[in-house]
């Protein structure tokens, strides 16, 4: 097998997994949420260049949620809501926001709502935000042969501590507001 590091997601930081197809890719979303689930409004930032699998991704997440509607990529929309029998799943398409302040503002009313819902923010195209959420895990989708997807991809997983970037949760609601 093409891994390096281990096939367990709470693996040090460069752990990756061979996914050789778009249903592997859908199960490692699947897997994800499960493991997010035990978690306060998890986030999960996506990464790979265009059809690398990242909406394939979330297909996964959004199955192991209950989810019936079919998850397409929300690059026009920006953010869709799916609520579902085991979650609510919150989706986030970055791509289109150029600058990082307008891509900044967005994560920022939409992990508000993550939060209050208690849902799953998955974030497509964290590269365009200024820094990445501390709190996020990192999904980097590699494809193996970028002139045939078909080939599969490798997933690149890093766990939130070991992400980077400076920007606090939200308080809970109704907790007082931090002192500035």
């Amino acid at each position: 097998m093409e891994s390096t590091g281990s096939n367990r997601l709470d693996a040090p930081s460069g752990s990756s997994r061979l996914l050789p197809d778009a249903g592997a890719t859908r199960a490692l979303g699947a897997e994800l949420a499960r493991l997010l689930g035990a978690t306060r409004s998890p986030t999960l930032l996506l990464s790979g260049e265009l059809g690398a699998g990242k909406t394939c991704l979330v297909q996964g997440l959004a199955a192991a949620l209950g989810i019936d509607e079919p998850i397409t990529s929300p690059t026009f929309a920006l953010a869709q809501h799916y609520r579902g029998r085991a979650g609510v799943l919150v989706h986030l398409d970055l791509y289109r926001l150029e600058e990082s302040a307008a891509a900044d503002e967005l994560l920022a009313q939409e992990e508000e709502n993550a939060w209050e819902l208690g849902a799953l923010l998955a974030v497509e195209w964290p590269e365009r935000l200024s820094q990445l959420p501390l709190e996020g895990w990192r999904v980097e989708l590699l494809l193996r042969d970028p002139a045939d997807p078909e080939r599969g991809r490798r997933a690149v997983i890093t766990p939130p501590a070991q992400v980077g970037g400076v920007r606090p949760r939200p308080p809970l609601p109704g907790a007082p507001a931090a002192p500035r």
